[in-house]
């Protein structure tokens, strides 16, 4: 890496420093609930307008059961939104209904915070579809998210009183408190450097250079004029026009980044100049990817009492994620080996950025582009200002790598933590077998009970991920979408199942997935990966929740120091990533060795 990589990766960490530790602050009040009396006051009148009694917290069963009963009923509204759009009002451009297959994997990729896209979303969907629809599972998949990681959180404080609190409460709070705040001040920035926030049909403009094709003849009826055996006859025509899609895209934008969604309004989603114009909204949007996940870590310091361990598992996120940055820009910046055995120069100059620009906007070159790439993946946002597809294979396999090890590096709001926080307690307990003694987190007994939630939630990914592609590459289906064949072709594939089943939601967009197979069998992956996993994890949080607080002893594991971060960077990397070194050496790693073999 140069020194603009690093200047760039400093001032990222930095400014997420700065940032994270009053909204840290923020969320373990909001979690507590000792947020201030009037917020109280205003979500109680709210609440008992939808019957529910405020006060009242659960269990982790009905905690569960109200979490899925509320993201069913959301899939179910997003389908009928998207099915019925050219019925209902702003739909300035006309759009048609969606077809039922797209429909069925959008409606369930948004409420699982997943936010796949094998649609162009300002060719297929409507303003309203946009900002009812897919913006309001925006917030509504962030907000669950979180709440699963408060349940947590409690479940690691609470002294047996087998209580982890309440959804609906939960949800309200988080939404209404933490997301519409930040988003609403996120969207005014972005508006301020450019990106648009209208609700307009789509503009059609004079461009500065004319294009001429062919196109059916009419006659004056405005029927197209066919020859004598039948066959439509064409005419030339010319123009100097382009049609630009116009909607509300800022408010978009800042819930999608904020809330690690990573749906964007337009196909080429934040390469595209109107959701992100200019190094400073670039910036903005990689800090809002990784606000809340880092400031999450913060608040379960607090949250359990003692702030160390927040640090201690934001450490461990730290290191792997720069470990990521410091593989990924440097494959980047290194180029094409084949354009260098032709002597193709790809040294950075005066004259050009230099390395591998393919798929990547000038106005970001390789740096910004490339920690975007990490970021996105790290965090479960699958939001992307470049084509993951044109990247290197080892920059490429970086993506890949971040995704299978469980989005766990930051990951997504909510998911994230709570995915490290599973492998910290698999941690404690390879520990406790390696010395002889009952493993311990915080206090609280990590038995046989929690280490087959644990086991669940861990395993769920990596079965939906490789028996996925397994399924997508045997099946002629499957590989009728693939655009490149050989190592790159099963990578796209491979690429798809990971990005779905761990709820990121980038591609390599080589692969043709909008077809019934891909949005059946990507559909499937994304809900089990989500909610095979959070219903494990409010096991643990009720089991956790069930159990004395223990005081620590002569014998208890420190979970706060640099040994402890150490344990668990090991654990994360040897359970999360073996599972996928197979598969990865038949896609990334193989093209790799072919690329510098035809060279």
């Amino acid at each position: 890496m140069d020194t603009s990589a690093w200047t760039l990766l400093i001032v990222f960490l930095l400014a997420l420093a700065l940032l994270a530790w009053p909204v840290g602050r923020y969320m373990a009040a909001l979690c507590d609930g000792t947020h201030p009396r009037w917020m109280h006051s205003a979500e109680s009148a709210l609440l008992r307008l939808a019957g529910v009694a405020p006060g009242a917290d659960g269990g982790w069963k009905p905690y569960a059961l109200a979490l899925l009963a509320f993201n069913v009923a959301g899939a179910f509204f997003v389908y009928a939104v998207q099915r019925l759009q050219a019925w209902l009002p702003l739909n300035a451009d006309g759009m048609a209904a969606v077809s039922p297959d797209s429909a069925f994997n959008t409606a369930i990729s948004f409420v699982a915070n997943t936010n796949w896209q094998g649609y162009a979303g300002e060719a297929t969907m409507s303003h309203l579809t946009q900002m009812v629809a897919l913006a309001g599972q925006n917030f509504f998949s962030a907000a669950t998210g979180i709440a699963v990681v408060f349940a947590l959180f409690r479940g690691f404080a609470a002294r047996s009183t087998g209580r982890v609190g309440n959804f609906w409460v939960d949800i309200t709070r988080i939404t209404a408190w933490l997301l519409v705040p930040l988003s609403l001040v996120l969207a005014v920035a972005l508006a301020g450097q450019g990106v648009i926030q209208n609700f307009q049909p789509a503009r059609t403009v004079d461009t500065l250079e004319s294009q001429t094709w062919q196109a059916p003849k009419l006659d004056a009826e405005g029927k197209p004029v066919v020859d004598a055996a039948g066959a439509p006859v064409t005419e030339a025509r010319s123009g100097a026009t382009q049609t630009i899609a116009m909607g509300p895209v800022a408010s978009q934008e800042a819930i999608k980044m904020l809330g690690t969604n990573g749906g964007g309004f337009f196909n080429a989603n934040s390469a595209h100049p109107f959701e992100n114009p200019t190094a400073i909204s670039n910036l903005l949007e990689m800090l809002a990817i990784f606000l809340i996940p880092a400031a999450l870590c913060l608040a379960f310091g607090r949250v359990v009492g003692d702030r160390r361990q927040g640090w201690a598992v934001l450490a461990a996120m730290t290191v792997l994620f720069v470990a990521a940055v410091v593989a990924v820009i440097p494959a980047e910046q290194a180029g094409n080996p084949v354009f260098a055995s032709l002597g193709v120069d790809q040294a950075a100059g005066a004259l050009q950025a230099g390395g591998n620009m393919e798929g990547k906007e000038v106005r970001f070159g390789i740096d910004a582009s490339a920690l975007f790439a990490a970021i996105t993946t790290a965090a479960s946002c699958g939001a992307v200002n470049a084509m993951h597809d044109s990247l290197t294979p080892l920059g490429g396999l970086v993506p890949l790598v971040l995704m299978q090890l469980g989005e766990v590096v930051f990951g997504g709001v909510g998911t994230g933590l709570y995915g490290m926080l599973v492998f910290a307690m698999l941690a404690v307990f390879i520990a406790g077998l390696m010395i002889g003694r009952t493993p311990e987190y915080l206090g609280k007994k990590i038995e046989a009970h929690e280490m087959k939630l644990v086991s669940i939630a861990i395993l769920v990914t990596p079965l939906l991920v490789l028996v996925g592609t397994a399924v997508a590459v045997m099946a002629d289906a499957g590989r009728a979408g693939v655009a490149n064949p050989g190592a790159h072709g099963f990578s796209e594939v491979l690429y798809a199942l990971t990005s779905a089943a761990n709820n990121n939601g980038s591609a390599f967009a080589g692969l043709s997935a909008n077809t019934p197979f891909y949005n059946t069998l990507l559909a499937i992956a994304i809900w089990f990966g989500r909610f095979g996993v959070i219903v494990p994890v409010l096991g643990i949080a009720g089991a956790l929740a069930s159990k004395n607080r223990l005081p620590a002893n002569a014998g208890t594991m420190p979970t706060h120091g640099p040994l402890f971060v150490v344990l668990l960077i090991g654990t994360v990397l040897l359970v999360g990533l073996l599972n996928y070194v197979p598969a990865l050496a038949l896609g990334p790693v193989v093209e790799h060795l072919m690329l510098w073999k035809q060279s």
